[in-house]
């Protein structure tokens, strides 16, 4: 009997543990932090071994296989070990993808990725087609699959996930992008990352599609550089392509096998630039999975974003407040400020992952009225727009960086809270940055209508 090592029990361990129990493997799992109670328990009721707080190096590298978390990098001992040894290292994803008899929409990108993977599943399923939603978005595929398949499954893919891809082949795989993020888990090699994210491709057929972004450099750079087997449909929000999607006189239009549809922009939910390139990936990719016209407007004008992304948190004596905490990236928080024409408090900081400020510095004049920086070290973002921005100022306290953006923005504008950083050094996650923004949001609304 296959013998399988999972290493990490978060939500991809766990569903890919239930799943390969399903199938007959041996199975044994490692956590080196510690496994919640209702995880071990179903791993208790399925007889699954496993152990917490250290990892059983010998134990793991006698198995056949290890389905790592995306969270744990290839450097990390015991995974060199094991890939030294010749043992297969592959994530969730990847084994997923051998028990399921679904049409495959794969999306990856540095931004955007979220967006367009929900919008795809709304537009599939509210046009009535059997999908399924999973990757780093939702839940895990793996424990999908023990109880249903579908005929089409929309997939975010992190490139994380994608390093541990092999034979995962996408029928439909989707690059919004490629800026420098994450750079510390690739030997801050941009070069690196974008070699990561191009594996998503790397198992593709004549017979798949591929779309990308034509003027996105990073994913030109790629394309450069690997063959790519599968149709290759291009996005555009600044001219017309032959085959792909593009902008052109108020509508998005859609051009696949000498077929046209148009769809006007005014009907999209949500808004703002990049949300008009989410759209257009999201629409090519459901005419390719047979919605119509008709379905996707339905589906384009019913569309709610997940949140943290420029999401409106409430209006407050005449200013508005954006939640954009999911703007962990100089490119985000580009998409972000370009959103708005009126002046805006900007509310930034936290974790940098190596960032130039570069791109902003043209974008935030006559535009940001203050810069609140909000994190622990903040001397590199005063020095980006320290001669730039006419006021900065800095906290750690989310209620007083919201405090502060209402005094600083006299009544008018927005006050943004797009950090273009990681979230780790006061915050646990970005979503929890987002909601304590939200929440301190809510009661300074209260505090003066008292």
């Amino acid at each position: 009997m296959k013998t399988i090592a999972i290493i990490g029990a978060g939500e991809s361990g766990l569903g890919a543990a239930m799943l390969a129990k399903r199938k007959g493997y041996g199975l044994f799992v490692s956590e080196m932090g510690t496994i919640s109670a209702d995880r071990k328990s179903l791993l208790e009721e399925n007889a699954i071994p496993y152990e917490e707080g250290g990892h059983s190096e010998e134990k793991i590298l006698d198995a056949d296989m290890i389905i790592k978390s995306p969270g744990i990098p290839t450097q990390a001992s015991v995974i060199s070990k094991a890939l030294d040894k010749g043992i297969a290292v592959v994530d969730e994803l990847e084994f997923a993808h051998h028990f399921s008899n679904g049409k495959t929409i794969a999306i990856t990108g540095t931004n955007g990725k979220t967006t367009t993977t929900l919008l795809i599943y709304h537009l599939l399923k509210s046009a009535g087609i059997d999908v399924g939603l999973a990757g780093n978005v939702g839940k895990s595929w793996a424990g999908q699959l023990i109880h249903e398949d579908h005929a089409w499954w929309v997939i975010e893919c992190s490139s994380f996930q994608i390093d541990g891809m092999q034979a995962f082949r996408p029928d439909v795989a989707i690059l919004t992008n490629i800026t420098p993020d994450h750079l510390d888990r690739y030997e801050y090699q941009f070069d690196n990352y974008i070699a990561s994210k191009f594996r998503l491709f790397q198992a593709q057929k004549q017979k798949d599609f591929s779309i990308f972004y034509d003027q996105d450099e990073g994913s030109k750079k790629g394309i450069g550089r690997q063959k790519i087997r599968s149709k290759k449909l291009w996005i555009s929000l600044e001219h017309e392509v032959e085959n792909g999607a593009f902008v052109q006189d108020g509508e998005f239009v859609i051009r696949l096998q000498d077929e046209e549809v148009r769809i006007p922009i005014s009907s999209l939910s949500i808004k703002g630039k990049h949300n008009r390139l989410n759209a257009l990936f999201a629409i090519t990719a459901a005419r390719i999975a047979g919605a119509s016209r008709e379905q996707i407007l339905d589906g384009i004008q019913s569309f709610e974003n997940a949140p943290h992304r420029m999401e409106f948190v409430g209006m407050v004596d005449g200013v508005r407040f954006t939640n954009d905490s999911k703007g962990t990236n100089v490119e985000a928080t580009t998409y972000a400020l370009e959103s708005y024409d009126e002046p805006i408090v900007w509310i930034a900081g936290g974790v940098d992952k190596g960032n130039d400020y570069t791109a902003l510095k043209e974008l935030v004049k006559n535009r940001v009225l203050a810069l609140i920086c909000l994190g622990k070290e903040n001397q590199k973002l005063k020095q980006a727009f320290e001669n730039i921005i006419p006021e900065i100022s800095e906290t750690q306290d989310i209620r007083e960086a919201v405090r502060k953006g209402l005094e600083l923005s006299a009544g008018k504008g927005v006050v943004l809270l797009s950090p273009a950083c990681a979230s780790f050094d006061l915050f646990k996650n970005y979503e929890d940055r987002g909601n304590q923004f939200r929440e301190a949001v809510k009661k300074l609304k209260i505090e003066l209508n008292a």
